[in-house]
């Protein structure tokens, strides 16, 4: 994966069942991955490293945006803090409405934010997850048909691998004991201490797609027979979608270290962003069917066979986990480098940012963990300091709303 130099930010199939055939489905998407470890090898970046100062000189970002583009710099207003004293949280999704769900990764649980109000109110733990290093209860989608069938889903770790189910919220029943029985959809995502992957989200094609990690097994990323290491593209019910690279394959791309953040843009290209391992954090475009080069490429290489990212980053300054878009960028949220980057694009067919990468809330909220829409210009925002990883930071774990631009 690569690019050009904007200072320190360088920019540029398990087999499972028939094939299932949805008349909404259309392949319009792309994405890419990387992973939670702190530092290089075998030790994860989720660690609390101290992040290193930017180094290099900015390339010169274009004087005047075309019309509708977003500008050369962005802003970000922190616009109030919704709820803190959180554990452990990972996965974030909105309810219609506007309220959330919070996945605590090590406490299996998962609770409602009240979008208005921040009331915390707990709906019930998910049995079967196996929290361990960077595993745990990690990402949450909800139903893209949620008004008719009220399910919600969790990626999550198990004793023996990492799987995909879905429950059925029911608002009736005491707080608590409001999640239905797990009913897994995919199962066999291969586990480790670390590299887990682990975001989930439903596309403007109503199908899910999961980001996964290659548990430190670096070969497993460019095995297609694998699930690990990969962006993977299903039905609601887990199955492969007609359009996929292989018929009866979930496989959407491969060559991934570590997964943690899928978005699309305005023009319903999939993005995603990965852990490097020693060098470069990067930011992809993904399409179906093509290798991101882990562990033969990390960063920018020039390549033939592998896909360069859009952006790269030193693992320092990023170690990227969520991403979303809005305002005609994509944000990025950093645990290592404990920095919020907004990458602003063009909108057809981005080879390289629009302009240079920039980042806001350094240092200020710790370790940044997920960012999601919360409609027009606003995000919400997820910190990750008090994960069990070293001394928990003042202030506990929270959710900020943010209005950018």
């Amino acid at each position: 994966m690569r690019g050009a130099v904007f200072g320190s930010v360088q920019v540029p199939a398990v087999r499972r069942g028939a094939v299932a055939v949805l008349a909404t489905a259309s392949l319009l998407f792309s994405a890419a991955c990387s992973s939670t470890d702190g530092t290089a090898g075998t030790k994860g970046r989720d660690g609390d490293a101290s992040p290193s100062p930017r180094t290099g000189s900015a390339s010169p970002a274009p004087a005047t945006p075309s019309p509708g583009l977003p500008p050369a710099k962005g802003s970000v207003k922190v616009v109030s803090t919704l709820t803190e004293g959180l554990k452990s949280p990972w996965g974030l999704a909105a309810l219609p409405g506007g309220d959330l769900l919070v996945a605590s990764r090590d406490g299996a649980t998962i609770r409602r934010i009240d979008g208005k109000s921040g009331k915390q109110t707990l709906l019930g733990s998910v049995p079967g997850v196996s929290p361990a290093g960077e595993g745990g209860l990690l990402g949450l989608a909800v139903s893209a048909t949620y008004g008719a069938d009220h399910l919600v889903y969790a990626y999550f770790t198990t004793e023996s691998d990492n799987r995909i189910a879905r429950m059925q919220y029911d608002e009736q029943r005491p707080a608590g004991q409001q999640l239905g029985a797990p009913d897994t959809i995919l199962r066999g995502i291969p586990k480790g201490a670390i590299h887990n992957g682990g975001r989930i989200a439903f596309g403007p094609d109503r199908m899910l797609y999961a980001g996964t990690g290659e548990t430190g097994d670096t070969g497993l990323a460019q095995d297609q027979e694998s699930l690990a290491g990969k962006i993977l593209r299903m039905t609601p019910d887990g199955e492969p979608v007609h359009g996929n690279p292989s018929a009866d394959s979930v496989v959407y791309s491969y060559g991934h270290r570590n997964v943690q953040g899928l978005a699309w843009d305005g023009q319903k290209q999939l993005w995603a962003s990965e852990f490097g391992q020693d060098t470069w954090d990067e930011l992809n475009r993904i399409e179906p069917g093509r290798n991101y080069g882990w562990p033969d490429a990390e960063g920018r290489r020039g390549e033939r066979g592998f896909v360069d990212p859009v952006a790269q980053w030193k693992t320092s300054e990023a170690s990227p986990s969520g991403i979303a878009f809005a305002a005609g960028s994509v944000w990025m949220a950093g645990l290592r480098g404990e920095r919020l980057w907004r990458i602003p694009l063009s909108g057809t067919a981005d080879k390289e940012p629009l302009a240079a990468p920039q980042s806001f809330l350094e240092g200020k909220y710790g370790r940044l963990r997920t960012v999601v829409s919360a409609g027009g210009d606003k995000l919400w925002l997820v910190t990750s300091n008090t994960d069990g990883r070293g001394t928990p930071k003042p202030g506990d774990d929270r959710i900020l709303l943010l209005e950018v631009g």
